[in-house]
């Protein structure tokens, strides 16, 4: 592999290192980044807007503060210096913001979401702006508005959605990890098709302020990144209660990194006995069930759990984010005077969103009421719930259906089937590679665990990261 290559591809702690030691300056970083965004973007589009101007002069900050660190003796963050994304529906303070909208195409924020400022607060280099579904509204990352973005691993693949462009921006080294949000799995769904880690966190452990809605009892905005340290920093850095989102929790923010060098040496996986392993391609069945073999080698005990209502939960949570996103686009005035301006598959989903009663809305809340204390009663027996994180490979770009145990699938619930679920009820989550098809197409493993306690997922997901190459696997761009 090349030296730009291996930096490319490195954790955010690898850069850190070498930007301590003065092996790289945040400028040569930055600008190894660009130099590859420049060449390799135009194949996987995973940007709508590259800040290059911006990023160096934020680099040249960068370098100043780390000699005044090396003089004084102060320490850093460990994202100072290191070149990072957003997705494009957090506000950027003078930078265009679309949300993947041809609505939005022109705006510019005069504020940062609270995420935003937290990372650039930390000394973290904004490369630019993701690609997205439109207004995260679907899970395959097909634009009309900007183009699809592609998979880096087959490049007529989805990447996923609707962090879709994070995920293929980390996945083809064109940064080392990046902010996404999660409605319906839009953080999991496409780190598990682009093989990278991405992690939703406890419904209020991060701050939505400056983000564009969607459905807002589901909203949560999380990290993807390249590793589950990785992760864990972000998660450190970006989680707190913040007045300016009243949903957003008072409860003490964990030392996330710290909590991975704590033993892990026996812990409880529950294996839902409904929904989650009963339709899966074969080759997803075979390397989530390897990597389950796997956990119980290094200390799991696995166990079946029930929970009886996810079947329900399907349908409740679409009803409850039909008619929260349609509410919220009339609510900004964008819905129905410029449906013109949507593409056809979110305009339907804003109209369907128009026929959802109050009854179904209420219906939806008692089933989420009901799911929520099953899974309490299963945290009672098992540490964390594990299921794949989709039941597919990333499917073709413009497929409607994928075969799974021979039958057709609509590819959307399809994805959002296993995903959903942690966004209705709140439940943090997080999804890690686990193998790869024949094909070359990358699997991912799902962990959800029981409310703020992304401190256990993130120590099971390390265990078994630390004894697999799966991340060390890069596409060929």
């Amino acid at each position: 592999m090349k030296n730009d290559d291996r930096l490319a591809f490195a954790t955010i702690e690898e850069l850190a290192a070498l930007l301590a030691k003065r092996k790289i300056s945040p400028a040569e970083l930055t600008e190894l980044f660009l130099s590859r965004i420049e060449r390799h973007n135009p194949g996987v589009n995973a940007f709508l807007t590259v800040t290059a101007e911006q990023a160096l002069a934020a680099a040249r900050r960068a370098e100043k503060e780390l000699s005044r660190n090396r003089r004084s003796g102060k320490g850093r963050h460990p994202l100072l210096g290191i070149p990072v994304t957003l997705k494009d529906n957090l506000w950027t303070r003078g930078i265009r913001t679309t949300a993947g909208s041809k609505i939005l195409r022109d705006f510019v924020p005069t504020a940062d979401a609270t995420a935003a400022r937290k990372l650039l607060g930390a000394g973290a280099i904004l490369l630019g702006k993701t690609n997205m579904h439109e207004f995260a509204y679907g899970i395959t990352n097909s634009n009309p508005h900007y183009g699809d973005a592609r998979n880096p691993w087959a490049r007529d693949r989805i990447t996923g959605g609707s962090s879709g462009g994070s995920a293929a921006a980390i996945a083809a080294g064109l940064c080392a990890a990046s902010i996404g949000t999660d409605t319906g799995g839009s953080i999991r769904i496409p780190s598990a098709l682009c093989g990278i880690v991405g992690l939703k966190p406890t419904f209020g452990r991060v701050s939505v302020f400056g983000t564009i809605p969607l459905a807002p009892s589901f909203d949560h905005v999380g990290p993807l990144a390249r590793s589950v340290p990785d992760a864990a920093i972000l998660l450190g850095l970006i989680a707190g209660h913040d007045p300016l989102d009243p949903t957003s929790s008072a409860r003490r923010v964990e030392d996330f990194r710290g909590a991975l060098g704590k033993p892990l040496r026996k812990f409880r996986l529950g294996r839902p006995r409904e929904h989650y392993w009963e339709k899966l391609d074969s080759e997803v069945r075979r390397a989530a069930e390897s990597a389950i073999r796997d956990l119980e080698k290094h200390g799991a005990v696995v166990r079946e759990v029930s929970l009886p209502h996810l079947s329900d939960s399907l349908q409740a949570a679409t009803d409850i984010s039909l008619a929260e996103a349609t509410h919220g686009h009339q609510a900004a005035g964008f819905f129905p005077a410029d449906a013109a301006d949507y593409s056809k598959e979110v305009r339907q989903r804003l109209e369907a969103g128009e026929k959802i009663t109050a009854m179904q809305y209420l219906a939806g809340m008692d089933v989420r009421k009901r799911l929520l204390a099953e899974f309490d009663a299963a945290f009672r027996e098992v540490d964390a719930v594990v299921t794949p994180t989709a039941p597919v490979p990333a499917p073709l770009i413009g497929a409607d259906n994928v075969p799974v145990d021979g039958e057709q699938i609509g590819v959307r619930p399809a994805l959002v089937g296993m995903c959903r679920p942690a966004n209705f009820t709140g439940l943090p989550a997080i999804s890690v590679p686990c193998g790869f098809t024949r094909e070359g197409l990358p699997v991912g493993l799902q962990l959800i665990g029981r409310a703020f306690d992304e401190a256990t997922l993130l120590r099971i997901a390390h265990a078994y990261e630390r004894e697999h190459d799966w991340g060390q696997r890069h596409p060929s761009l």
